[in-house]
């Protein structure tokens, strides 16, 4: 499992909401590979997640290539086609299906 970084869904200096505001979450848009870093590792440790942390580069080809903007899960087979497209988060998310779709892996299905 691993977390893709990209361009910041909710930047303080474009589309800012009150949630990040009243958490003092105010991150800009990020103008530099070494901006994205530092925000995904700011992140990364306000979240306490531990699993590898990705980055998209600077010209955002991940995030077009899997329509990630702004949040978006999916379940890659070691095969390394998709197992599960989840619908844009955060509404679109299903966690209970991407776990069946990991599990279902897992179990060698």
């Amino acid at each position: 499992m691993v977390f893709v970084y990209i361009a910041e869904a909710h930047a303080a200096d474009e589309w800012q909401v009150q949630s990040n505001e009243d958490e003092s979450i105010l991150v800009h848009q990020h103008t530099s590979f070494e901006a994205r870093a530092a925000a995904a590792r700011e992140g990364a440790q306000r979240l306490g997640l531990t699993m590898p942390l990705l980055l998209d580069g600077m010209d955002n080809a991940a995030s077009e290539a899997f329509a990630a903007w702004p949040e978006r899960i999916y379940v890659v087979g070691v095969d390394g086609r998709i197992a599960f497209k989840g619908g844009p988060g955060p509404w679109g998310f299903d966690p209970p299906a991407a776990g069946a779709a990991l599990d279902e892996i897992l179990r060698g299905g």
